[in-house]
């Protein structure tokens, strides 16, 4: 099998830095390694929110040429917007993610939608914790605690949000176990990474706490 390898990072200063580019390099090419062979490579510096991508464009045209799947690391570094993915697929882009190879083209609409909603409800409740400190009279950007709460705010909801996700018995689970079935519906962290049960644990006991109850 051949394959295309594409990168995206959002500044000039992470890809020259390396800062994620080395860690989706690595991705790609073990898993083209192992599964075949990597033909070209490309490395977009662009904002996840731009449609506009001329390298991806270059991709596409030399994976038609080598009649080559594209191949990503993890497809929050393609798009986190469900639009994107769906024009992708229309154009009959043969798209492969190294995380996640045995995911099917609804299966990568699913996992967008889920990553596109975590972010608007995670920008949404710092837009409306940000708001509620200005109207208290607070200085933004001069006070960490005003941060720190939004913060707070944004990971309460995105703790509840996630529940929406899990089975009934949650509580009664592991972290490890919370964490493999989120991975397994392609559920990310804020961060756009999979689920461990350390990250697991900041949310859940979020969640636990209210309830009087204790995690795992």
């Amino acid at each position: 099998m051949k394959y295309v390898g594409y990168y995206r990072v959002s500044t000039k200063k992470q890809s020259r830095s390396g800062l994620g580019l080395d860690a989706q390099q690595q991705m790609v090419r073990q898993f083209a390694e192992a599964n075949g062979s990597l033909v070209a490579e490309f490395v977009e510096v662009e904002s996840g929110r731009n449609d506009q991508r001329f390298e991806l464009a270059k991709a596409m045209m030399a994976s038609k040429k080598a009649g080559a799947s594209l191949l990503i690391a993890r497809l929050d570094r393609f798009s986190r917007r469900v639009s994107f993915i769906a024009s992708m697929m229309e154009k009959g882009v043969q798209l492969v993610v190294a995380e996640m190879p045995h995911a099917t083209d609804f299966q990568l609409h699913i996992f967008a939608a889920l990553a596109q909603e975590e972010r608007r409800l995670i920008s949404e409740r710092t837009k409306a914790a940000l708001a509620q400190a200005k109207r208290r009279g607070t200085v933004l950007g001069r006070n960490g605690k005003v941060l720190a709460q939004a913060n707070r705010e944004s990971a309460i909801a995105f703790a509840a949000h996630i529940e929406r996700f899990l089975p009934p018995e949650w509580p009664a689970m592991s972290y490890s176990e919370i964490a493999r079935e989120l991975n397994e519906i392609g559920a990310t962290s804020p961060t756009g990474k999979r689920f461990h049960a350390q990250t697991v644990k900041s949310f859940a006991t979020r969640l636990l706490t209210g309830r009087h109850l204790e995690p795992v």
